[in-house]
């Protein structure tokens, strides 16, 4: 499985989990505004809702998947 340069760039910044808050950033939004657009049933939240993964009560997102969402537009 080869990786692209989005998911290289992601790893080497992030590491294999991003951050809600991280994640936000990348995409330029509000933390708050992505948690809720994450929470309705929308475009953005059927793009990442599948790299999502809960670590307790933190939630983060797979960077390899991510990329493979940033990369499919």
């Amino acid at each position: 499985m080869s990786t692209t340069a989005t998911e290289h760039y992601l790893l080497e910044k992030f590491g294999p989990l991003l951050s809600l808050v991280q994640l936000a950033g990348l995409l330029d939004r509000s933390a708050d505004g992505l948690r809720l657009s994450l929470s309705q049933d929308g475009e953005l939240s059927k793009k990442f809702n599948p790299a999502r993964k809960k670590i307790g009560r933190r939630v983060y997102f797979r960077s390899s998947l991510v990329a493979q969402a940033l990369d499919a537009d």
